[in-house]
């Protein structure tokens, strides 16, 4: 794939990202915070996870970007381990449920609608490393993942990857939203 139409393609699915959680914005904290369930996330919790792995993600892929000395790819080939992991996190029409690590658990979290803002201030972060990511090499960069230190993806997996555990949760997002409507009924 060419690495500009990756690049482009990933910018559209953050700005896709942005818009959702700006329409979040503006719902009570109320529907924020139904879950369907005791040991399901409520919407804000599915905001929080994704905030908790921009935590890990975006300051490591600032650095490597930051200090690479790599020249841009025409092409950029996803790695074995990184393209299964990338495809692995799109949402199919029957989620495959993962387990969640501990520390990027949010359940029964307090939270408010600040963790909405910090969500968005993390996409438009995003948004700009992913500009940044066109002077240097998709394929030679490679970023540490949070399952371990010793597995390394190239940065073009990792943006994948990253956002599309965004997209999944975003439609966790919507799932929630469908069955605190039709309970509402």
């Amino acid at each position: 794939m060419k690495s500009e139409l990756l690049i482009q393609t990933l910018l559209e699915q953050t700005r896709k990202s942005i818009n959702q959680a700006e329409n979040i914005r503006v719902a009570d904290l109320k529907n924020l915070t139904w879950r369907q369930n005791k040991t399901s996330w409520n919407i804000l919790e599915c905001l929080e996870h994704l905030n908790r792995y921009s935590d890990f993600y975006l300051p490591q892929i600032e650095a490597e970007i930051k200090n690479s000395n790599t020249k841009a790819d025409i092409e950029f080939k996803s790695g074995l381990i990184g393209g299964y992991f990338a495809k692995s996190m799109l949402p199919g029409k029957k989620l495959n449920k993962m387990k969640t690590f501990k520390d990027k658990n949010p359940l029964n979290a307090k939270l408010d609608k600040r963790v909405i803002d910090k969500f968005i201030e993390q996409q438009v972060k995003l948004v700009h490393l992913l500009n940044q990511s066109r002077s240097v090499s998709l394929n030679k960069v490679k970023i540490k993942t949070s399952i371990s230190r010793l597995i390394k993806l190239k940065l073009g997996d990792t943006f994948q990857f990253y956002i599309n555990h965004i997209i999944r949760h975003l439609a966790q997002v919507n799932r929630i939203q469908t069955v605190m409507n039709d309970a509402a009924q």
